[in-house]
């Protein structure tokens, strides 16, 4: 996670307010699902969708989110999971959807083994959001020009793919932030690597639902 600073800065950018209905894909440990559900409040909804191409992972990904529903206080949390594409038949519609660090993965074969694609996940996440909901989008950034090059190597995108898929199936860039860049960033650098990892330059992209 980052700092609080940023933490902050992030929530304002995904425009997440009391009773927002937030879905939150692949939350992994639910750090975000966590602040989330605080932000949200009571009359808020948020929706920690486990993906099922990797719901076998060891840690027991849906397990844990389950578990952390039920914790006192977290009645406005429901673990989900579907197959990635099928993401809208298990959420209510909803005014944001965040996808932290995984966009690239769209492009890998680990998720792309149930015939997923970012075309028909994008197209998906279209339609399950409220008309002006907004999609956020963070990642590792890949080398200008790389395109989807570095996504199975080095888990990285560029971002002016990103923008260009997202854009294909309707959504409009509305804003987007440099909280997370570093310029130091080689980008030629696995993101998992010690020497970068946790530090590396990232993207933030908000599009809108029309």
């Amino acid at each position: 996670m980052y700092d609080q600073s940023k933490l902050s800065e992030l929530i304002r950018f995904s425009r997440i307010d009391a009773g927002s209905t937030v879905i939150d894909v692949y939350p992994g440990d639910g750090d975000w699902t966590r602040l989330f559900s605080d932000v949200v409040g009571p009359q808020g909804r948020v929706y920690s969708f486990v993906p099922a191409e990797v719901a076998d992972f060891k840690n027991d990904p849906v397990g844990r989110m389950q578990t952390f529903a039920k914790e006192p206080g977290r009645e406005n949390v429901e673990a989900v999971t579907a197959d990635l594409v099928a993401m809208p038949e298990v959420t209510q519609p909803a005014d944001v959807l965040w996808l932290h660090l995984f966009y690239h993965d769209l492009h890998t074969a680990l998720i792309q083994k149930k015939g997923a694609t970012a075309a028909n996940f994008n197209r998906a996440v279209y339609e399950q959001l409220k008309p002006g909901g907004s999609y956020v989008i963070v990642d590792h950034a890949a080398a200008a020009g790389a395109g989807i090059s570095d996504t199975q190597s080095l888990h990285r995108i560029d971002p002016d793919s990103v923008r260009e898929e997202v854009e294909a199936a309707g959504f409009v860039l509305e804003a987007e932030s440099a909280i997370l860049a570093n310029n130091d960033d080689s980008h030629s650098i696995k993101v998992f690597d010690p020497s970068i990892q946790g530090e590396t330059d990232r993207f933030a992209y908000r599009f809108v639902k029309p």
